[in-house]
């Protein structure tokens, strides 16, 4: 049986097998619903493939004003761009790129997720 800590939303934010003095100290059955959510709630999408990148930015009507933004950066950021194989999410060229296309960090998400599907 787990004993978990919660976070300030009282989800659960960690299992551990033994209590943890002044952090973990509720004890909840391995098959409580909340344990059960925990461990089946999914990964978040850090990264994705250049196909994938692509594929969602042309879905959503994106792919003409990324190239355009890129097209303003400096020659690393172009090349990273063009022969990357893997777009980081948190990676200094996407923020800048997410952040010029005003897009929300909650945004960046749901594209993250919805490329990781392609």
């Amino acid at each position: 049986m787990p004993y978990v800590t919660r976070n300030a939303d009282g989800d659960i934010c960690g299992l551990f097998e033994q209590i943890q003095e002044g952090f973990a100290e509720e004890l909840l059955a391995p098959d409580d619903a909340a344990v059960v959510e925990y461990l089946n709630k999914p990964l978040p999408v850090s990264s994705v493939s250049a196909r994938q990148f692509r594929l969602k930015l042309r879905r959503s009507g994106l792919l003409d004003q990324v190239k355009a933004w890129v097209a303003t950066q400096d020659g690393e950021t172009q090349d990273a761009f063009e022969y990357s194989g893997t777009f980081v999410k948190d990676s200094p060229m996407m923020v800048a790129g997410f952040t010029a296309m005003g897009l929300t960090t909650q945004q960046v998400d749901e594209f993250f997720v919805a490329a990781s599907q392609l």
